[in-house]
């Protein structure tokens, strides 16, 4: 199994793990058996694409192709919206992406 496949089944699992859903709710949820979403979180079979889209979007998960170039991007806003959810779920006013240095006296730098 690869190495980018094994991340988003782990993804998966925690996604759920997170969200206090068994396997068997979100087999309940997805219609795909609760002993296919076992093998599937302990690699134990290929995930088909449609079963992966069901089971993401039953965790509010999206998929998305993106290109290499563009994932530290993706990934930095990825992180800065993870950082702006408190620990009780309420969201946080954004933070910038930059801030001014507190020592520039005109404001550039």
């Amino acid at each position: 199994m690869s190495y980018a496949t094994q991340d988003i089944l782990e993804g998966l699992k925690s996604t759920r793990e997170a969200k206090g859903l068994s396997q068997r709710n979100l087999s309940a949820l997805t219609g795909v058996p609760q002993s296919h979403i076992s093998k599937i979180e302990n690699a134990g079979t290929d995930i088909r694409l449609s079963s992966l889209i069901e089971l993401a979007r039953a965790l509010d998960l999206e998929l998305r192709l993106i290109p290499r170039k563009a994932l530290p991007a993706v990934d930095a806003i990825v992180g800065s919206a993870a950082t702006n959810a408190s620990a009780d779920g309420r969201e946080r006013p954004p933070r910038p992406a930059y801030r001014l240095d507190e020592d520039a006296e005109d404001g550039h730098g």
